[in-house]
């Protein structure tokens, strides 16, 4: 289910996690070359994908949200 994203926060290993409109964080790792994310690198980077959509594999499964949704 493809849910927007709402902003950013770091995990406890300075890995980049985007916080989604349903609740659920998804990690968004730059690890070429397996993933390739050098928007996650910049602040202005981060902030240019706000409201784009990621698929939430976690709606899908139906899990619990990981936080509130923002209201």
């Amino acid at each position: 289910m493809d849910k927007p994203i709402t902003g950013f926060h770091l995990d406890d290993e300075g890995h980049w996690v985007a916080e989604l409109a349903c609740g659920h964080n998804q990690h968004t790792r730059h690890d070429p070359p397996w993933q390739n994310r050098p928007w996650t690198q910049t602040a202005q980077g981060r902030a240019g994908v706000i409201g784009q959509t990621l698929d939430c594999r976690k709606c899908e499964q139906g899990a619990p949200p990981d936080r509130p949704a923002p209201v």
